[in-house]
């Protein structure tokens, strides 16, 4: 085995680092309800929540949507909800036929309407894939919504609403994103369920 395994105090900072992040983010709590409240209103609306990222914010896209088409802890009906990241052969064409920069505004500009709720996940908030799909939905008129890291800002300019994540270092705003994905998703099954959230 070549090269030095983490030692115990890295691996230990590691934990630190994140029990950090993790108790910032209760100052967000209250821009977490106000984004799923107004998620909830454009499910009211009929709307479908459009989401995309890359690399881990793709994933982070896809569980999201998971939550909302499944149940996050109670059962309840599906949202309509879809990841603009899944379609291999959607993607691939729209990254050969105009460029990688282009694959999620493409979507969106076919997909997402004045009703609908489009949420990025990009942990620096620089990817122009993601500013260029963020971009589109606007144009579109539909509520779109950023999850993102605390450098962040070129996509932020086509959030109308942005959850920031208190860090710069990828791993932290990642394992930040799960934990705001898990609250939103709580919010909106209450909703969804007939409870008051």
């Amino acid at each position: 085995m070549s090269g030095h395994p983490p030692t115990t105090e890295l691996l230990r900072q590691e934990i630190r680092d994140h029990l950090s992040i993790v108790t910032a983010l209760e100052a967000l709590i209250p821009s977490v309800e106000h984004v799923s409240s107004e998620i909830c209103a454009q499910l009211e609306r009929g709307g479908t929540v459009l989401s995309f990222g890359n690399g881990g914010s793709a994933a982070d896209a896809q569980h999201l949507v998971s939550e909302l088409i499944g149940r996050y802890s109670r059962p309840r009906r599906a949202l309509p909800a879809r990841s603009l990241a899944t379609d291999p052969s959607v993607v691939t064409c729209i990254a050969n036929d105009y460029g990688y920069d282009d694959v999620f505004a493409r979507q969106v500009s076919a997909l997402a309407g004045s009703t609908d709720v489009v949420v990025a996940f990009s942990t620096s908030g620089e990817s122009p894939s993601v500013v260029n799909g963020l971009a589109a939905a606007q144009k579109n008129g539909a509520l779109t919504i950023l999850f993102t890291g605390e450098a962040g800002t070129a996509a932020a300019q086509h959030a109308d609403r942005v959850l920031r994540a208190p860090s710069t270092v990828t791993a932290r705003v990642q394992e930040s994103h799960i934990l705001l994905i898990h609250l939103v998703s709580e919010y909106i099954d209450r909703w969804a369920d007939g409870e008051a959230p």
